[in-house]
């Protein structure tokens, strides 16, 4: 059955690292997101090195990102068909060696464009498939109390790794050679491999199926289509990364455009978001399972992101920006995974990987578009007037969402 029911019940622990198998399970996803990040920073490096030019900056980072896009919503079908544990050792492996083979070739000075190329487009594969897998695995490790807590931790780590990765691969870089780096990151692979085997006892797909992929993805996709609460998620998920991560996503400019900064004023910025993102994480985990509460906090996230913005009107300093940036990095993170953990409430097993999904392509969609938009128009009318103006059409949408449901369910209630 869906993850559902209107009461709570009681769990022994809200801490998700109360519970074994999820502390086995947080060192292995700790370690391979650490080497993620060290291998998407030594390929955006390698990309700048070999080229000097942006065009192949650019188009490193959407080979990466590309795969997702199309692969992401199959892998979870495949993660509703097989056992998300195993499924995630194949991807580790594949990780491990994939930054191998990229140290040797730079050990040999093999290295040209198109081992890059290969290599992003290969990375994006397996990051689509790796996705869908972890968001399956989790909340078969944790009690329904414990999910959100589990997904907070998640956030924070994330977070931590996206600093400290970076920070890690450009020591190596100056100290050692890339080659080096690219071993330390098969290395973090291998080691989150080895502790992922400790994660024992999981049970795998609930049932065999006859199903093609495709008659599963089509199932996957009326299931979301028919629950109005997940179809709300997705929309909130949406205009969350359409607001809040695209700017987050567009500090190079912001810095630039708005504080005439250098390389230690982004540096700044982007500690700021950082920051911001680990205590939106930590705040989550205080949450329990009780749908209502996430729900209103995400409603509350959505309406802080928009009106955080509003001082960028009079802010003409890094500290007051800096300010900006790291509430609205909170009020985002809190949106996003409090729609996460939503999601991961309503979905059975049966569906968990395919609708988990959706959500996945949507929180990656939604940046990519609204970069693009809030770019484009930037450079016609200005930040200032462009940033205001997504904020307000944010914090309405949020709102004619919330209403819009609330009126579906006085509906069903009075239909029953």
């Amino acid at each position: 059955m869906p993850a559902t029911a209107t009461k709570n019940h009681p769990s022994k622990s809200l801490s998700a690292l109360a519970e074994p198998l999820f502390r086995r399970y947080f060192l292995a996803s700790s370690l391979s997101t650490m080497g993620t990040w060290i291998t998407r920073f030594l390929l955006g490096w390698i990309a700048w090195d070999l080229s000097h030019a942006a065009l192949w900056v650019g188009i490193a980072s959407a080979l990466m990102l590309l795969p997702s896009f199309v692969l992401s919503p199959l892998f979870g079908v495949v993660s509703d068909r097989v056992s998300p544990r195993n499924g995630l050792l194949v991807t580790l492996s594949s990780q491990a060696v994939l930054a191998a083979v990229a140290g040797l070739v730079m050990h040999y000075g093999w290295f040209s464009l198109t081992w890059l190329l290969s290599m992003t487009l290969l990375l994006g594969s397996i990051s689509a498939a790796h996705q869908p897998l972890r968001l399956a695995l989790i909340p078969r490790l944790v009690s329904r109390d414990a999910l959100p807590g589990t997904i907070g931790l998640s956030a924070i780590m994330f977070n931590l790794s996206r600093i400290l990765g970076p920070a890690a691969a450009g020591a190596l870089l100056s100290s050692a050679s890339a080659a080096s780096a690219f071993l330390a990151s098969s290395l973090l692979f291998a080691g989150a491999f080895t502790a992922l085997l400790r994660v024992r006892g999981i049970r795998g797909a609930q049932q065999a199926t006859r199903s093609s992929v495709l008659e599963q993805l089509g199932e996957g996709l009326r299931f979301a289509r028919r629950s109005p609460l997940i179809r709300l998620i997705l929309l909130f998920t949406l205009v969350n990364g359409i607001l809040g991560r695209t700017v987050i996503e567009l500090l190079p400019a912001v810095s630039g455009r708005l504080l005439e900064g250098n390389a230690t004023t982004l540096a700044t910025l982007t500690a700021a978001a950082g920051a911001g993102s680990i205590c939106g994480g930590l705040l989550l985990t205080r949450y329990r399972s009780d749908d209502q509460a996430l729900l209103h906090m995400v409603l509350i996230s959505l309406a802080a992101s928009s009106l955080v913005l509003a001082p960028i009107y009079w802010a003409s300093g890094i500290w007051s920006v800096g300010a900006i940036v790291l509430l609205l990095a909170m009020a985002t993170t809190m949106a996003g995974t409090g729609c996460q953990a939503l999601a991961q409430l309503q979905v059975s097993d049966e569906f968990r990987g395919r609708v988990l999904s959706l959500w996945a392509v949507a929180t990656m969609a939604a940046p990519a578009l609204g970069s693009f938009g809030m770019g484009a128009l930037a450079d016609i009318f200005g930040f200032v007037p462009v940033l205001l103006s997504f904020a307000a059409l944010s914090l309405a949408a949020s709102y004619g969402l919330y209403r819009g449901h609330k009126r579906l369910m006085l509906t069903n209630r009075q239909e029953i």
